[in-house]
């Protein structure tokens, strides 16, 4: 995880590998661009005609004996995600250990920088830990040159738009991490070194024999057939002025081979993303606390191995859950809900004004809503519109599913309280949230089923091959 550094200043500055420059489309003319140059000047305006009017666009003009320069064109009527575009594109460049970035004819507000300097981070974002031959590429500095605006206020901005990059790019990190190398335990030390000495926030990570004494069936059903043992983790945040309460708990399974009931090759090949839900958690609390939100906030991170062994839960079992209320296990791939009924529970516990869970969930969602829309369910409209519009705002989308209390009946076990598994071939991703919802009483509550965006196979704007951290930004955004 490597968030570039970003500093503001209206003076020329030292030399830089490239200068950027940010152009609104419709303001564009030789006068402009010829104040950097009339080198730079005569190359834009020969390929000028190449780029397509009404989107981002970029040249990259090489200078014999000068810095390249990077122009970036924003369209007019520009929105956010244009911002995130552009921020993308200069995050992207390669080889580049410092560039300037200014911008002509006044493009760039105080409420851009944020956005702007979000996507430069997330876009220069790189996991290669395990190559031999490490490339250098992200941008190590940035250095802003954009006169008229305040400088505390732009301060406070980049300080926003990294801290929410960090959080997003710590879950990266964690969910591209092998499998066998980021066990619940290695997870576990890794949310409790990135949380030592953050004012305000304590960190408890609780053993087998704790999880054992605290009774969560669920969470020990799914991790019986691992050696590795599992982990709960709980972060708890009370800001300065908070002025509500908020239970967060992700789904962490570290690994998830099916169980007993085994995935296939495709199906297993990328499930080291399966605790995605908790890396987001995880994340997105820390970097809360680390910018003093005033909110107060208790989080959950259920971590296991799903695997299969002699010890394993086998489908027709019934666990026995913290609440005391029983699953019939029908199918071990149906794992994540299993864990989350015991978070869903240690969170309903705190006392919170609301409920929110993450968790790659099912496949169910991932078929209705592609791979960049995540699925939102709960028991309170009005939270679910407010997660939404959170989510909007940092181009993390989600689609609003239903839960009819006549589908309750998907989940109806013939010997125990529910089953974990729903009718097969309908309303998957809504059986998923039934059982959910069986654990949060009457408190308000959101389910976020994440399985489509969490991961991504191909590089596009901000997101890039591997995890996504999707979610850290939306929780961001919704309790600053």
């Amino acid at each position: 995880m490597r968030v570039p550094s970003v500093s503001y200043i209206t003076d020329g500055g030292s030399p830089s590998d490239v200068r950027v420059v940010l152009i609104d489309e419709d303001l564009i003319d030789e006068a402009v661009v010829s104040e950097l140059g009339s080198a730079v000047c005569s190359t834009y305006f020969s390929k000028i005609n190449e780029l397509t009017s009404g989107k981002v666009n970029s040249v990259l003009i090489h200078l014999a004996e000068a810095s390249p320069v990077f122009i970036v064109t924003l369209p007019s009527g520009r929105r956010s995600s244009d911002l995130r575009e552009a921020g993308a594109l200069i995050g992207n460049l390669k080889n580049v250990s410092r560039l300037s970035l200014r911008q002509e004819s006044n493009a760039l507000r105080v409420s851009d920088i944020e956005v702007l300097v979000n996507a430069i981070a997330l876009g220069s974002y790189e996991f290669n830990v395990y190559r031999s031959e490490q490339e250098d590429g992200e941008a190590k500095e940035v250095v802003l040159q954009i006169e008229g605006l305040d400088q505390r206020e732009v301060e406070e901005a980049v300080a926003r738009g990294l801290n929410s990059a960090w959080a997003t790019c710590f879950a990266r990190d964690l969910v591209n991490e092998p499998p066998s190398r980021l066990t619940p335990e290695v997870f576990a030390q890794r949310i409790s070194d990135e949380a030592n000495g953050v004012s305000n926030l304590v960190v408890e990570v609780w053993d087998r024999r704790r999880i054992e004494d605290e009774r969560l069936g669920g969470l020990l059903g799914v991790a019986a057939g691992s050696v590795q043992d599992p982990r709960v983790v709980k972060l708890s945040y009370k800001g300065e002025g908070s002025a509500r309460k908020v239970a967060l708990v992700g789904k962490g399974i570290t690994f998830d081979s099916g169980g007993l009931n085994i995935k296939t090759f495709e199906g297993m090949k990328t499930m080291k993303t399966d605790m995605a839900g908790a890396a987001a958690v995880m994340a997105s609390t820390i970097a809360l606390a680390k910018a003093k939100a005033p909110v107060e906030i208790v989080a959950f991170a259920m971590l296991t191995e799903n695997m299969p062994s002699g010890s394993a839960t086998k489908p027709g079992d019934v666990l026995v859950t913290r609440s005391g209320q029983t699953i019939e296990v029908l199918n071990t791939d149906a794992e994540g809900r299993l864990v989350l009924s015991d978070g869903l529970t240690l969170a309903r516990e705190e006392g919170p004004d609301y409920i929110l869970d993450l968790a790659t969930l099912t496949g169910a969602c991932v078929v209705a809503l592609g791979d960049e829309i995540a699925g939102i369910l709960g028991n309170n409209d009005e939270l679910i519109s407010e997660v939404i519009e959170a989510g909007k705002k940092v181009d993390e989308e989600l689609w609003h599913l239903p839960i009819p209390a006549r589908y309750r009946s998907h989940i109806k076990s013939e010997i125990a309280d529910m089953r974990n598994i729903g009718e097969t071939g309908q309303a998957g991703a809504t059986a998923g949230a039934l059982l959910l919802e069986r654990f949060v009483g009457d408190v308000p509550w959101a389910h976020l089923d994440i399985a489509g965006p969490s991961r991504s196979s191909s590089n596009k704007g901000v997101r890039k091959v591997g995890g996504t951290g999707f979610g850290a930004a939306l929780l961001i955004e919704l309790l600053s």
